[in-house]
């Protein structure tokens, strides 16, 4: 016979750190942070460009998600995954098709998937777990029972039904799952962009606390963090805090593990967990944010972005791998986000044929793509990235 829960959905409070906690100012002051660096971020890239941008950091932010769980597939592997180009190594191909799976559901909530719905509704928490599980292999479907060694099939989209343990933790029950994911829903579901912002921060937390799958709790967490986050913090998938996230991967699981923590005296909240090691995390989490928000400033900073773009093409031209003219075209392309062919000739000197030729070279490196006859947009893969954009991912192994 299953176990029957009666745990209180007190048992996750404090959901928020109070108001007249100690902890509160610094925390508001990091919020209000995270919101004008975010938005600044977003203004200073032109429109155009932005969602060349997102494209790319979808791939970086799939990379990290999985990296804190093991699953090391580099972006250009899974760019080619994308295409049909798949790994002859089963385990390998796998990792692709987990990137690829992770990816979608990321495009998913990038283009408005959601719509009105909060990213901490329990539909939505589902219906992530559910798009991501349906791409995934039936390799990286099962988990394990750590007492029996017995292996299920992970329930796409379902709460999990048993008693689970991770670490030192013993998440609530399968039966109380409902009522808890409701319950936050409700405490986090708010408006503003500031509350929004510290809401994401408690909720990454309290939604990996509750623990709703049977596996991939961590990656859908993350992927609720960046709907929060899209939301609120106007990122418009500029930036990753997952990255941020595995550059300290031990240093976020330790803080996930402290915020575990009950209630340490009467100095430490009023609410059954530790209200202290909310506060801590939630720093720890906002610093991440703003730590990735410099870091794409940096990148992003259209003046020196606009240099790397030209000497990527100025050196493609030196080592024959590109035509004459090639950089004069991509300074255009990285300035205004895309170029007209016609405007090629005038810039080049040359003829349509000689324009088309040139262009022709920088759309099988995936630098342009065309929109139509005529227009031809800037485009970035993992390969470019690494010239464009230094150290977002790492340099692709070896062999």
């Amino acid at each position: 016979m299953a176990k029957v829960s009666i745990e209180p959905i007190t048992l996750c409070e404090p959901l928020m750190v109070a108001e007249d906690s100690p902890h509160f100012g610094e925390i508001n002051e990091l919020v209000t942070l995270v919101v004008g660096e975010s938005m600044a971020l977003t203004a200073s890239v032109r429109e155009p460009l932005r969602a060349v941008f997102a494209d790319i950091m979808r791939a970086a932010n799939c990379y990290y998600s999985n990296l804190i769980e093991g699953h090391d597939t580099h972006p250009i592997s899974a760019e080619q995954a994308l295409k049909g180009d798949y790994d002859a190594e089963p385990e390998k191909r796998d990792l692709q098709l987990e990137a690829v799976a992770h990816i979608e559901v990321q495009r998913w909530i990038d283009g408005g998937g959601l719509g009105e719905r909060h990213p901490m509704n329990p539909e939505v928490i589902c219906e992530m777990h559910e798009r991501f599980c349906q791409n995934l292999p039936e390799s990286l479907l099962l988990v394990t029972d750590p007492e029996t060694g017995e292996k299920r099939k992970i329930q796409p989209g379902r709460l999990r039904e048993g008693f689970v343990r991770v670490g030192n933790h013993v998440p609530v029950s399968a039966s109380a799952l409902p009522s808890f994911l409701d319950h936050m829903h409700r405490r986090y579901n708010v408006a503003g962009k500031n509350t929004g912002v510290l809401s994401s921060a408690y909720a990454h937390h309290r939604l990996a606390w509750v623990h709703p799958f049977e596996d991939l709790n961590g990656r859908v967490t993350r992927m609720v963090s960046h709907a929060m986050l899209l939301r609120s913090a106007g990122s418009d998938g500029l930036w990753s805090v997952s990255r941020g996230l595995a550059r300290d991967s031990e240093g976020y699981k330790r803080q996930l593990a402290a915020a575990d923590e009950p209630r340490r005296g009467d100095r430490d909240g009023r609410g059954h967990l530790s209200e202290e090691r909310l506060a801590s995390f939630a720093r720890f989490f906002l610093t991440t944010c703003l730590d990735q928000i410099a870091f794409m400033r940096g990148l992003f900073e259209p003046e020196t972005l606009t240099d790397r773009i030209v000497e990527w093409a100025a050196r493609g031209v030196s080592e024959k791998k590109l035509r004459k003219g090639s950089d004069k075209v991509m300074k255009i392309a990285a300035i205004q986000g895309d170029i007209d062919r016609k405007l090629v000739e005038t810039i080049l000197n040359v003829s349509d044929r000689g324009a088309r030729n040139v262009i022709s070279d920088l759309v099988k490196t995936s630098a342009l793509v065309p929109t139509d006859e005529h227009v031809y947009k800037l485009s970035m893969n993992s390969e470019l990235a690494l010239d464009w954009m230094p150290k977002l991912i790492p340099p692709k192994p070896v062999g």
